[in-house]
């Protein structure tokens, strides 16, 4: 059976949404700079033999709609690319990345483009008209089974109450707040998470990390942007303990210890080793297992819990077996929380900090953990990573992979 295996990573650096640095750039185009920065990185591999390209999207609308992925194919002059757009929000291009998996291993292709992007800037455009409503009124109750939640007068938990279930996407920081009363993870561990992840991105910025992953973007107007929004240097445990909660008055969620809102694209290209093999291309990694699971939506930050018992159970490994971990920073809560139910060591995790300091461009994440944690891997020299992540609606998804070079 054929393993898939991952030669080329690259990512964009990620702009803060509307004011940030790639707020004037569209979608499309700066997945085609990726998906290009990427194929340049391996040259022996001619895009005349790609057998599809795979583009993840969390919310595939205005310029990131149609099938996107074609139009970025075309974009690139690759006429006879097929494309196909997906969707699994937050881990969308780590799905992508999934399908090429699955595809190579069942011999029905030898080698894909899986990337991901976000442009929420243009996404939103500053219409909050654009946001889809998914509420069916005949069943939906979110509003009420949430503000219940937070008077504790009802518990996850609960069975549905009155034959009613919630909007699948109620306000993720509500999930956040959920899962803070669940597990009783205080605002101060979550303060002093989001400080962590600050402070590491920091130094993994300034000693050159990062630039090891990012491939530059050039704007509509020709100037060019090479480094990450995010990161705010100096952050203190003093300052962010002063942001008010933003989702519940008494609440323990802020803008601190949240993820903000950001853009960004990041592409993968993964072959079999059988044509690794033939074009003499050396590996970055091997693709070990995938997993996937649901959990309630009102508490969807733990959902790598499950998806990452699922991978490790397919992979025939524990959590001790693993060198290095990536979480999502989505919120600091559901990263810490998920890592404690896991047994993860937390000085195996996010080494380099994560999306409360770097973001989290929706499509983009899943493609932009695993180009991360290839680069951390080969910084530590550690052999067997895993990134998971929870997933807008209720998810978790995971995937493990061993460095090769």
């Amino acid at each position: 059976m054929p393993e898939a295996v991952i030669v080329s990573a690259v990512r964009s650096p990620i702009g803060r949404a509307v004011k940030g640095s790639l707020a004037s750039a569209r979608p499309d185009d700066i997945t085609a700079q990726m998906i290009r920065a990427a194929l340049d990185k391996i040259p022996e591999l001619d895009p005349v033999d790609l057998d599809d390209l795979l583009l993840g999207c969390g919310l595939p609308g205005g310029e990131q709609g149609y099938n996107m992925a074609r139009n970025v194919a075309i974009a690139l002059g690759y006429d006879a690319l097929p494309g196909t757009t997906v969707t699994r929000y937050c881990s969308s291009s780590l799905q992508t990345t999934r399908m090429a998996f699955h595809a190579i291993r069942s011999g029905e292709g030898h080698a894909f483009v899986s990337a991901g992007v976000e442009t929420v800037s243009r996404f939103f455009k500053g219409n909050s008209d654009s946001i889809p409503d998914t509420r069916n009124p005949l069943y939906s109750d979110a509003e009420r089974r949430t503000r219940q939640i937070a008077e504790g007068a009802l518990h996850w938990t609960d069975p549905r109450v009155d034959g009613l279930i919630p909007d699948t996407y109620i306000s993720m920081g509500q999930t956040a707040e959920n899962v803070a009363q669940l597990t009783g993870i205080s605002r101060e561990e979550q303060d002093r998470w989001a400080v962590r992840s600050q402070n590491r991105a920091e130094y993994a910025t300034k000693a050159g990390h990062f630039a090891r992953e990012i491939s530059s973007i050039t704007l509509p107007d020709g100037s060019v942007v090479s480094d990450d929004d995010g990161p705010r240097f100096g952050t203190t445990y003093d300052k962010v303990r002063e942001l008010r909660p933003v989702f519940r008055p008494e609440g323990s969620v802020t803008a601190g210890n949240s993820c903000p809102l950001n853009d960004g694209a990041a592409a993968l290209i993964i072959v079999s080793d059988i044509k690794a093999k033939e074009l003499g291309l050396t590996p970055l990694a091997r693709i070990v297992s995938t997993g996937v699971s649901g959990l309630s939506p009102e508490i969807m930050g733990l959902g790598p819990v499950e998806a990452s018992r699922k991978a490790l159970a397919l992979a025939g490994k524990t959590v001790s077996d693993v060198d290095l971990f990536e979480i999502n920073e989505a919120f600091a809560v559901q990263v810490v929380g998920s890592a404690r139910e896991l047994g993860i060591d937390e000085d195996r995790l996010n080494v380099s900090g994560g999306a409360i300091a770097l973001g989290h461009p929706f499509g983009m994440t899943g493609a932009r953990i695993t180009a991360s944690l290839i680069n951390n891997l080969q910084t530590y020299d550690k052999e067997i990573g895993l990134e998971t992540m929870c997933v807008g609606g209720g998810q978790g998804m995971a995937m493990i992979i061993e460095r090769m070079s």
